[in-house]
């Protein structure tokens, strides 16, 4: 249980704060020698993130869903249907690559050292994206090239330590979206990403001989990463309304700089 909990709000953390779930997923272990916890136990924490974000962003989520009446009433220039076509003009590239390269990614992009590279890279460019950014755009204002590129961005979040919360805010800010929009837009692209992930973990479980844990364990947790996840969600929304991401940035050279050292 207690290796479940550390595991469950690292996830959950690291999924929303531009600072990369999978790099720390796979640093966790390696630090403190534990074995690796499974494509079914990383199944269980991504739901729970999951539902973290849909709770924090259920108005969205509800504006989305009447968007679909719009559609069937053919209103196409409603502000309800843009929302879903943006989310879906961003998902479009990692639907494409993810399906091509995914597993060959996953199995060769493991090492600390990338890890380390990956999150000083990322955290340098979050700065210089953060500090040229200007603060003209929003989530109704960006165009579905706008989305586009930042889905495109997205793409590189497949390797560990770049962050998939990281790159696509990364990218937002440098196209002009305000810190918080950027977030917004970053954690609304997360939904359809998580669920299409965690179906290909299920198709991978039920093809293989992935070891099962016992369902209170998953389901503890499940609920932890869940809890810790609307906690992150709260404290960036609530951080990049009056602040920047130069503690993001901070953190990433950090632990960029002692991963070298250890490994």
């Amino acid at each position: 249980m207690f290796e479940t909990f550390i595991l469950a709000t690292v996830q959950s953390i690291a999924e929303f704060l531009p600072i990369s779930s999978s790099g720390h997923l796979i640093l966790v272990p390696a630090f403190l020698h534990w074995p690796d916890q499974g494509l079914v136990a990383d199944i269980a924490l991504h739901i729970g993130t999951l539902f973290s974000v849909l709770l924090y962003f259920r108005n969205d989520l509800l504006m989305m869903i009447h968007g679909l009446v719009d559609f069937k009433k053919k209103n196409y220039s409603s502000y309800r249907i843009s929302m879903i076509l943006k989310i879906v003009f961003a998902t479009l590239p990692i639907v494409i690559v993810g399906a091509i390269a995914h597993s060959y990614i996953s199995e060769n992009f493991r090492s600390p050292k990338l890890i380390a590279t990956t999150l000083i890279i990322g955290g340098i460019l979050l700065y210089f994206a953060d500090k040229i950014g200007k603060n003209e755009k929003s989530f109704k204002t960006m165009t579905y090239r706008d989305a586009f590129l930042i889905g495109c961005a997205q793409i590189l979040a497949m390797i560990p330590g770049v962050s998939r919360s990281g790159i696509t805010m990364t990218m937002a800010r440098f196209l002009g979206l305000s810190r918080t929009e950027s977030a917004r837009f970053s954690m609304l692209m997360s939904i359809p990403t998580i669920l299409m992930a965690g179906g290909l973990g299920f198709l991978i479980c039920f093809t293989s001989e992935e070891a099962f844990y016992p369902e209170k364990t998953l389901l503890f947790g499940l609920i932890t990463a869940f809890i810790f996840g609307v906690i992150a969600i709260y404290f960036l929304m609530k951080w990049l309304k009056t602040s920047s991401f130069i503690i993001f940035t901070i953190y990433r050279l950090i632990l960029g700089g002692i991963i070298f050292i250890v490994f």
